[in-house]
Protein backbone atom coordinates (compact mmCIF):
# COMPACT_ATOMS: atom_id res chain seq x y z
CA UNK A 1 0.00 0.00 0.00
CA UNK A 2 1.31 3.40 -0.99
CA UNK A 3 0.50 6.88 0.33
CA UNK A 4 1.71 9.87 -1.68
CA UNK A 5 2.32 13.09 0.27
CA UNK A 6 2.37 16.04 -2.12
CA UNK A 7 4.87 18.85 -1.55
CA UNK A 8 5.79 18.31 2.12
CA UNK A 9 8.40 21.09 1.86
CA UNK A 10 5.60 23.69 1.68
CA UNK A 11 2.42 21.86 2.78
CA UNK A 12 3.38 21.55 6.41
CA UNK A 13 1.44 24.17 8.38
CA UNK A 14 -0.67 23.68 11.51
CA UNK A 15 0.52 20.15 12.23
CA UNK A 16 -0.98 18.74 9.03
CA UNK A 17 2.05 16.48 8.53
CA UNK A 18 1.03 14.50 11.61
CA UNK A 19 -1.89 13.06 9.65
CA UNK A 20 0.40 10.86 7.57
CA UNK A 21 2.79 10.20 10.42
CA UNK A 22 -0.11 8.85 12.44
CA UNK A 23 -1.35 6.71 9.54
CA UNK A 24 2.12 5.20 9.30
CA UNK A 25 2.15 4.53 13.05
CA UNK A 26 -1.20 2.77 12.66
CA UNK A 27 -0.04 0.74 9.67
CA UNK A 28 3.79 0.47 9.44
CA UNK A 29 3.43 -1.50 6.19
CA UNK A 30 2.39 1.69 4.39
CA UNK A 31 4.94 2.97 1.89
CA UNK A 32 5.12 6.75 2.19
CA UNK A 33 6.12 8.53 -1.03
CA UNK A 34 7.02 12.20 -0.61
CA UNK A 35 6.68 14.17 -3.84
CA UNK A 36 8.52 17.49 -4.00
CA UNK A 37 7.57 20.49 -6.08
CA UNK A 38 10.05 19.54 -8.81
CA UNK A 39 9.18 15.83 -8.83
CA UNK A 40 6.83 13.95 -11.10
CA UNK A 41 3.89 12.80 -8.94
CA UNK A 42 3.62 9.09 -8.28
CA UNK A 43 -0.10 9.19 -9.12
CA UNK A 44 0.82 10.17 -12.69
CA UNK A 45 2.69 6.92 -13.29
CA UNK A 46 0.78 4.34 -11.32
CA UNK A 47 -1.48 3.39 -8.52
CA UNK A 48 -1.32 4.93 -5.05
CA UNK A 49 -3.82 4.09 -2.34
CA UNK A 50 -4.06 7.61 -0.93
CA UNK A 51 -2.93 11.07 -2.05
CA UNK A 52 -2.53 13.65 0.73
CA UNK A 53 -2.28 17.44 0.37
CA UNK A 54 -2.03 19.78 3.36
CA UNK A 55 -2.00 23.47 4.26
CA UNK A 56 0.45 26.04 2.88
CA UNK A 57 1.09 29.77 2.87
CA UNK A 58 -0.40 31.92 0.12
CA UNK A 59 2.89 31.65 -1.79
CA UNK A 60 2.75 27.93 -1.13
CA UNK A 61 -0.67 27.76 -2.77
CA UNK A 62 0.80 29.40 -5.87
CA UNK A 63 3.62 26.85 -5.99
CA UNK A 64 1.15 24.02 -5.41
CA UNK A 65 -1.00 25.07 -8.37
CA UNK A 66 2.07 25.59 -10.55
CA UNK A 67 3.39 22.10 -9.73
CA UNK A 68 0.05 20.34 -10.28
CA UNK A 69 -1.09 22.16 -13.42
CA UNK A 70 0.83 19.86 -15.83
CA UNK A 71 -0.87 16.87 -14.17
CA UNK A 72 -4.33 18.36 -13.81
CA UNK A 73 -5.91 16.12 -16.46
CA UNK A 74 -4.45 12.90 -15.11
CA UNK A 75 -5.40 13.89 -11.56
CA UNK A 76 -8.97 14.55 -12.74
CA UNK A 77 -9.02 11.13 -14.41
CA UNK A 78 -7.78 9.48 -11.23
CA UNK A 79 -10.40 11.25 -9.11
CA UNK A 80 -13.20 10.35 -11.53
CA UNK A 81 -12.00 6.74 -11.37
CA UNK A 82 -12.29 6.76 -7.56
CA UNK A 83 -8.81 7.71 -6.40
CA UNK A 84 -8.75 8.26 -2.63
CA UNK A 85 -7.39 11.72 -1.86
CA UNK A 86 -7.48 13.73 1.37
CA UNK A 87 -7.01 17.51 1.27
CA UNK A 88 -6.91 19.57 4.48
CA UNK A 89 -6.77 23.24 5.43
CA UNK A 90 -6.39 25.95 2.84
CA UNK A 91 -5.12 23.47 0.23
CA UNK A 92 -8.84 23.31 -0.58
CA UNK A 93 -8.51 26.72 -2.25
CA UNK A 94 -5.92 25.49 -4.74
CA UNK A 95 -8.50 23.00 -6.07
CA UNK A 96 -11.11 25.69 -6.73
CA UNK A 97 -11.46 28.08 -9.65
CA UNK A 98 -9.84 31.09 -8.00
CA UNK A 99 -8.95 32.89 -4.79
CA UNK A 100 -9.48 36.64 -4.47
CA UNK A 101 -8.07 38.69 -1.59
CA UNK A 102 -8.96 42.15 -0.32
CA UNK A 103 -5.26 43.10 -0.50
CA UNK A 104 -5.21 42.58 -4.27
CA UNK A 105 -3.73 39.07 -4.30
CA UNK A 106 -5.36 36.71 -6.81
CA UNK A 107 -4.79 33.03 -7.55
CA UNK A 108 -6.16 31.02 -10.45
CA UNK A 109 -6.77 27.53 -9.07
CA UNK A 110 -6.85 24.09 -10.66
CA UNK A 111 -10.62 24.18 -11.18
CA UNK A 112 -11.20 20.65 -9.87
CA UNK A 113 -14.02 22.06 -7.75
CA UNK A 114 -16.48 24.71 -8.95
CA UNK A 115 -15.69 26.99 -6.01
CA UNK A 116 -13.98 30.25 -5.23
CA UNK A 117 -12.54 31.67 -2.02
CA UNK A 118 -12.64 35.24 -0.70
CA UNK A 119 -9.78 36.22 1.64
CA UNK A 120 -9.80 39.06 4.19
CA UNK A 121 -6.19 39.33 5.29
CA UNK A 122 -6.78 41.46 8.40
CA UNK A 123 -9.66 39.31 9.64
CA UNK A 124 -8.38 35.78 10.28
CA UNK A 125 -11.09 33.30 11.25
CA UNK A 126 -10.31 30.92 14.14
CA UNK A 127 -12.87 28.42 15.42
CA UNK A 128 -13.50 24.86 16.45
CA UNK A 129 -15.82 22.53 14.56
CA UNK A 130 -18.21 19.75 15.49
CA UNK A 131 -19.98 17.86 12.75
CA UNK A 132 -20.96 14.51 11.30
CA UNK A 133 -19.54 12.12 8.70
CA UNK A 134 -21.48 8.95 7.89
CA UNK A 135 -22.97 8.87 11.39
CA UNK A 136 -19.73 9.56 13.28
CA UNK A 137 -18.81 12.74 15.14
CA UNK A 138 -16.05 14.87 13.62
CA UNK A 139 -14.07 17.44 15.62
CA UNK A 140 -11.47 19.87 14.37
CA UNK A 141 -10.18 23.39 14.11
CA UNK A 142 -10.13 26.16 11.53
CA UNK A 143 -7.67 29.01 11.12
CA UNK A 144 -8.04 30.78 7.79
CA UNK A 145 -8.35 34.12 6.05
CA UNK A 146 -11.49 33.39 4.08
CA UNK A 147 -14.29 31.04 3.14
CA UNK A 148 -15.39 29.07 0.11
CA UNK A 149 -18.41 29.82 -2.03
CA UNK A 150 -20.08 28.14 -4.99
CA UNK A 151 -20.78 24.48 -5.78
CA UNK A 152 -23.64 24.39 -3.30
CA UNK A 153 -25.57 21.93 -5.47
CA UNK A 154 -22.83 20.55 -7.70
CA UNK A 155 -20.53 18.90 -5.15
CA UNK A 156 -21.51 16.69 -2.23
CA UNK A 157 -20.41 17.99 1.19
CA UNK A 158 -17.89 16.10 3.27
CA UNK A 159 -19.26 16.96 6.73
CA UNK A 160 -22.52 18.34 8.08
CA UNK A 161 -22.28 21.07 10.71
CA UNK A 162 -23.46 20.67 14.30
CA UNK A 163 -21.47 23.54 15.80
CA UNK A 164 -19.06 25.91 14.08
CA UNK A 165 -18.68 27.30 10.57
CA UNK A 166 -19.12 25.30 7.40
CA UNK A 167 -18.04 26.23 3.89
CA UNK A 168 -18.92 29.82 4.83
CA UNK A 169 -20.70 31.44 7.80
CA UNK A 170 -24.24 30.12 8.00
CA UNK A 171 -23.64 27.08 5.79
CA UNK A 172 -24.96 23.76 7.09
CA UNK A 173 -22.21 21.73 5.42
CA UNK A 174 -18.41 21.77 5.44
CA UNK A 175 -15.92 20.67 2.82
CA UNK A 176 -16.48 18.75 -0.38
CA UNK A 177 -16.62 15.13 -1.48
CA UNK A 178 -16.18 14.27 -5.14
CA UNK A 179 -16.30 10.48 -5.18
CA UNK A 180 -13.25 9.64 -3.03
CA UNK A 181 -11.79 13.15 -3.11
CA UNK A 182 -12.25 14.31 0.49
CA UNK A 183 -11.66 18.04 1.00
CA UNK A 184 -12.01 19.99 4.25
CA UNK A 185 -10.93 23.31 5.69
CA UNK A 186 -10.24 21.57 9.01
CA UNK A 187 -6.55 21.80 9.75
CA UNK A 188 -3.99 20.28 12.07
CA UNK A 189 -3.87 16.58 12.94
CA UNK A 190 -7.40 15.75 11.73
CA UNK A 191 -6.74 12.00 11.83
CA UNK A 192 -5.28 12.06 15.34
CA UNK A 193 -8.32 13.99 16.60
CA UNK A 194 -10.83 11.67 14.89
CA UNK A 195 -9.92 8.00 15.36
CA UNK A 196 -13.26 6.68 13.95
CA UNK A 197 -12.64 8.65 10.74
CA UNK A 198 -9.06 7.34 10.65
CA UNK A 199 -10.36 3.77 10.94
CA UNK A 200 -12.75 4.46 8.06
CA UNK A 201 -9.93 5.89 5.93
CA UNK A 202 -7.68 2.89 6.60
CA UNK A 203 -10.47 0.55 5.52
CA UNK A 204 -10.93 2.51 2.28
CA UNK A 205 -7.22 1.92 1.61
CA UNK A 206 -7.54 -1.80 2.26
CA UNK A 207 -5.40 -1.54 5.40
CA UNK A 208 -6.14 -2.97 8.87
CA UNK A 209 -8.08 -0.46 10.95
CA UNK A 210 -6.25 -1.02 14.25
CA UNK A 211 -4.99 2.33 15.55
CA UNK A 212 -1.77 3.31 17.23
CA UNK A 213 -2.47 4.34 20.84
CA UNK A 214 -6.10 3.44 20.19
CA UNK A 215 -7.37 3.48 23.77
CA UNK A 216 -5.88 6.91 24.49
CA UNK A 217 -6.98 8.26 21.09
CA UNK A 218 -10.58 7.15 21.58
CA UNK A 219 -10.72 8.44 25.15
CA UNK A 220 -9.49 11.88 24.14
CA UNK A 221 -11.81 11.93 21.14
CA UNK A 222 -14.91 11.23 23.24
CA UNK A 223 -13.92 13.84 25.81
CA UNK A 224 -13.36 16.43 23.08
CA UNK A 225 -16.74 15.70 21.49
CA UNK A 226 -18.45 16.17 24.85
CA UNK A 227 -16.52 19.39 25.49
CA UNK A 228 -17.36 20.86 22.07
CA UNK A 229 -21.01 19.91 22.53
CA UNK A 230 -21.39 21.71 25.86
CA UNK A 231 -24.43 24.04 25.78
CA UNK A 232 -23.49 27.67 25.49
CA UNK A 233 -19.90 26.96 24.50
CA UNK A 234 -18.79 29.50 21.91
CA UNK A 235 -17.06 27.90 18.92
CA UNK A 236 -15.03 31.04 18.14
CA UNK A 237 -11.64 31.61 19.74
Amino acid sequence: MRVEVLFPEICNLSGDGMNIRYLHQCCPALEIVETGLKDRPAFADGSVDLIYLGSATERGLELMVEALTPYRDVLTERIDAGQLMLVTGNALDALGVYVSSDDGWHLEGLGLLDTHADYHMMDRHNSFFLGKFEGMDIVGFKSLFGHTYGAADQVEPLFTVEKGVGRFPGAAVEGFRRKNLLVTYLTGPLLVLNPPFTKWLLRQMGAPDALAFEEAAMDNYHRRVEEFREPGRNYMY
